[in-house]
């Protein structure tokens, strides 16, 4: 019998875990781990021993579902894999990609061989995966370039803007402030008749 940290006793024999997934199990938890990590291993090592899932529960307090799936993995011969899941929302953003997507935004896409004026935000994606390997989201990849600064929409000229505003009903109206010399001297009033 093998005491883990933390006093939990576990058998040299076991039920699903092979002596070599034992014997890296143990060597990993020696390492210094995430909380969460070393949880994932006790509860192959303790379900190894032939605890069941509510003993395992109790005795680590961790989540029923936490510990059936680590269960299921020792019992399906996959120990082995437990750092393949990291833990919490992967970062894909780092600095290279900030400063890649920077450089692309600023420049034509002519200049790296597409057909086209523009970028769009799936197209900066699609090219940053190529090259990176990072998939985002169109929306983030709109986010990110609004964050610095940056925007795959041309920036409009004066003219083009009054323009827009026109074609778009977006004009603004001003009302001065009507005097007396404004109003015209007749008091006579156009009568028309809409009803015939």
């Amino acid at each position: 019998m093998q005491v883990l940290p933390g006093g939990i006793a576990v058998e040299k024999q076991g039920q699903y875990l092979t002596p070599f997934q034992r014997k890296l199990l143990h060597k990993s938890l020696q390492a210094d781990l995430r909380p969460e990590y070393r949880r994932r291993i006790e509860i192959m090592l303790l379900a190894d021993t032939g605890q069941s899932q509510t003993q395992i529960c109790e005795a680590l307090g961790c989540s029923p579902e936490m510990a059936r799936y680590w269960i299921v993995m020792a019992q399906t011969g996959n120990a082995h894999h437990w750092s393949d899941r990291p833990m919490g929302r992967p970062k894909t953003v780092n600095e290279q990609y900030l400063n890649h997507l920077k450089e692309l935004a600023s420049h034509s896409p002519r200049e790296y061989g597409y057909p086209f004026q523009r970028w769009t935000a799936q197209w900066l994606g699609k090219h940053l995966a190529k090259e990176l390997g990072i998939k985002l989201s169109n929306c983030h990849i709109n986010r990110l370039l609004k964050q610095m600064g940056l925007s795959t929409r041309p920036k409009l000229t004066t003219d083009e803007a009054v323009t827009n505003q026109l074609s778009t009903g977006n004009s603004s109206l001003t009302i001065d402030d009507l005097t007396s010399t404004s109003v015209p001297e007749s008091t006579q009033f156009w009568l028309f008749n809409s009803i015939r």
